[in-house]
């Protein structure tokens, strides 16, 4: 009965320190691995730079664009863009023009 007292004795000391230590890392991996974690916030950030990116192109898309509807308003109407846009809608060009024809739809 000795030994039986004496692991007793023990694991009393020892029982409080392995479940702070095993609290402890349970905290540590969720706090590295968690959905909250480094790891997931390193992913989030990543996902924000690549959607910055894509949103810096979408605005300079768009601004190309706000600048050729401008081009067409009624108040600053370009000739030269009012010229193209016809020809492009109606199929009409001038005697004298060569017409490349591709398989690709016109670009903006």
């Amino acid at each position: 009965m000795g030994l039986f007292t004496e692991v007793r004795a023990r694991a009393r000391h020892v029982v409080g320190p392995v479940l702070g230590i095993c609290a402890v890392a349970y905290f540590a991996y969720h706090a590295i691995h968690g959905d909250r974690g480094l790891i997931a916030w390193w992913d989030l950030n990543q996902k924000v730079e690549n959607a910055r990116g894509v949103l810096a192109g979408i605005e300079a898309r768009r601004g190309a664009l706000a600048h050729r509807v401008e081009l067409l308003s009624p108040g600053s109407l370009d000739p030269d863009m009012l010229e193209e846009r016809a020809r492009l809608m109606l199929n009409y060009g001038f005697p004298d023009d060569t017409v490349i024809l591709t398989d690709e739809p016109p670009g903006p």
